[in-house]
């Protein structure tokens, strides 16, 4: 019964360490390029020594690894929760996304020509997103055929992508709610 409990506080305590260490590296990705962010600033921030570190995920790139395929899985969940045929709960969904995620993605992306990661991160996400697009707007997709159809799917891929969200949203300094109104007429005009 003893070594039971011992193997249960050490599986919790080989958890907890491995959670902490995410959650360092989670941040310090979040702020710094990749190439800024090292393992000793990672072990520090967890407090664990860089030999822990490299022992649990082997390398930055195994701990990015980790985090995405994490994240994978929130993300996707998320998506899938999208309302097909409603339009305003679809943008819904979409604005709540990008407010929560943006920004990140943003920073992943300007770096995904240098870090393979990243790369392979953004390519899981077009895919996500591009089938997003097509289960949330099936109905004025089966509408369409033929090059009309690819161009639709096309266009609500583009009214629907983070770089739409970022340039109304950051760049536009258009308010959340500005932002919705604007994706809501783009789509409406791209559907009628």
């Amino acid at each position: 019964m003893k070594q039971r409990y011992v193997m249960s506080v050490r599986a919790d305590a080989f958890r907890q360490t491995g959670e902490r260490i995410l959650a360092a590296a989670y941040a310090r990705f979040k702020v710094a390029l990749f190439d800024e962010v090292t393992l000793d600033q990672i072990a520090a921030d967890a407090e664990v020594t860089v030999q822990t570190v490299i022992r649990r995920f082997g390398s930055k790139a195994g701990i990015v690894a980790e985090l995405t395929r994490i994240r994978e899985a929130q993300v996707d969940a998320h998506r899938r929760d999208a309302p097909v045929g409603n339009l305003a709960g679809a943008v819904a969904n979409l604005i709540e996304f990008y407010e929560a995620e943006g920004d990140l993605m943003m920073h992943l992306l300007r770096q995904e020509s240098r870090v393979r990661a990243f790369a392979e991160i953004a390519e899981h996400g077009r895919k996500v997103h591009v089938e997003w697009c097509a289960r949330v707007f099936a109905s004025g997709l089966e509408a369409r055929s033929g090059v009309a159809r690819k161009r639709l799917a096309a266009q609500l891929v583009a009214i629907c992508d983070l770089y739409t969200w970022h340039l109304l949203r950051r760049q536009q300094r258009l308010s959340q709610r500005q932002t919705k109104l604007a994706l809501m007429e783009l789509l409406e005009g791209a559907l009628s």
